[in-house]
Formats: structure tokens, C-alpha cells, sequence
């Protein structure tokens, strides 16, 4: 019976979280109220194939929908910390396309392995952020988005290979989050960080800043003790004396 509940805890909270009544919840899936009232309450559980058709409503994974306890936040999300970021240098790539994040990421990787990068750093950090300069038009007609990822380099590696941009991202402060596994609802828990640091800086009467020279926001992924984590990085005015913290430690 635990299970039971806790899949039906997980399908009301996922259900309240797309803001779907009852009744409209139903309607999507082809079945009466009555019977997803069933699925919440435990008296009854979904077939497989519904199972997979709610991961693709609510944009989750089977495992966390059947097996998590998802209303419990606890976890997911770190506490926001201020960090002074010290300057780094990185080789960046834009990508326009249906999936930009993915080919974006993909290509940088394939980039640091052509170069050599990944020889000198075998743990080459890749960071991203959206590429907002694409119209409406594509957009909305062809399902097109932008991406920029890069590799964060040493100062001391060089290379001529070609295919990118170099740049340097300057000392800056940035409001930092931690999200744990963010793709098990990519777009519940990402979105969620941003709209967190963002409450977080207007109670502490921070400012984002859009400076020359620094990303203003950008996310950085990796994997410990097999756990994915995403550090969510939003630039503010300065406001720590801290010593910079390497993007290298």
C-alpha cells in the first residue's frame, strides 16, 4: 500500500503542478474523473502505457513518477549562495535548432576531444546558457531555439583548432543554486531555480547585472558519486569581499 500512496501523492502533486483540475487531467488521458481520483488516492494503479503517457504530460521520468516521494522538495534544491567567480577563459559555440542545449553540448565535447583539451583536462567543464537572439518567426514556425555552450580552459592551453570562440568571462559574483538530478523533470526543476535565485535576490534587495564581458547567467552540469547536479549561476551587483572561487577547483 505505500507504494500505492506514494505513486498517487506523486500523480496529485505533478497533476497540481501543471495546474490541471481533476476533470482536466481526465480529459487528456481518456478516462473519468473517478478514475484518476482512483490513481490519487491509491485505490487503484495506472497500466503501464498510462504510466508513460503521464511522464510525457508531466515531462518526468517513469522512475521518479513510481518510485520518488516528488512532493517532498527537501533535497532538490541547495541554499543560494553568493560566490565570486575568478576569471576564466573558455571556447564557445552557438547552435540555432530544435534541440540546441543537446547539439551545443554535444559539439563542444567532440570539440575538446579533437583539440586535445580532454588530455589536458581530463575533466573538461562545460557550461551553457539560452542564446536569446533568435526572432520570433523561427521560433514559432519551425520550432527553433539558441544555445551557447562552452568549455571552460586553462590559461595555459592552446590550440588552433578551429570551429569556435575564444573569450575570457571576467571576476564577477554570481547567486548560485544546486539542483540534484534536474533532468527527472527538466522542466519543472530547472525553471524552478531560476524563478528561487530570482525570489532569493529581490528579498535580499539584490540586482541581476548585465556587464560587458560576463555571462549573466549560465548553467554548469556534473555527475558525483553517480548523481547529476546543475549549478545555476545568475550575475548580481558585487557585494562579496570573498576570495574568488576557481571554476577549476
Amino acid at each position: 500500500m505505500g507504494r500505492k500512496m506514494s505513486l498517487g501523492n506523486n500523480i496529485n502533486f505533478l497533476r497540481k503542478q501543471k495546474k490541471l483540475t481533476q476533470e482536466q487531467f481526465a480529459d487528456r488521458m481518456g478516462v473519468t474523473r473517478q478514475t484518476v481520483s482512483r490513481w490519487e488516492s491509491g485505490e487503484a494503479v495506472p497500466e503501464l502505457d498510462r504510466l508513460v503517457e503521464m511522464c510525457e504530460i508531466f515531462a518526468c521520468k517513469l522512475d521518479a513518477l513510481v518510485r520518488e516521494d516528488l512532493p517532498d522538495p527537501s533535497g532538490i534544491y541547495s541554499e543560494i549562495m553568493i560566490k565570486r567567480i575568478a576569471p576564466f577563459k573558455m571556447a564557445s559555440y552557438v547552435i540555432i535548432s530544435p534541440d540546441p542545449e543537446s547539439d551545443a553540448l554535444g559539439y563542444m565535447d567532440r570539440w575538446a576531444e579533437s583539440c586535445g583539451l580532454k588530455k589536458v583536462c581530463p575533466d573538461v567543464k562545460l557550461i551553457g546558457w539560452d542564446f536569446p537572439f533568435v526572432s520570433q518567426e523561427l521560433k514559432n514556425r519551425f520550432g527553433l531555439h539558441g544555445y551557447v555552450a562552452a568549455c571552460v580552459i586553462p590559461d595555459d592551453f592552446r590550440t588552433d583548432c578551429p570551429g569556435v570562440m575564444f573569450s575570457e568571462n571576467k571576476e564577477a559574483d554570481y547567486a548560485v543554486i544546486t539542483i540534484k538530478e534536474p533532468f527527472i523533470q527538466p522542466f519543472e526543476r530547472i525553471p524552478n531555480a531560476y524563478k528561487l535565485i530570482m525570489e532569493y535576490l529581490q528579498t535580499n534587495n539584490f540586482k541581476e547585472k548585465n556587464q560587458e564581458n560576463i555571462i549573466s547567467c549560465f548553467e554548469y552540469e556534473y555527475k558525483r558519486n553517480d548523481i547529476t547536479y546543475m549549478d545555476v549561476f545568475i550575475h548580481v551587483d558585487g557585494v562579496t569581499k570573498a576570495d574568488a572561487f576557481s571554476m577549476f577547483s
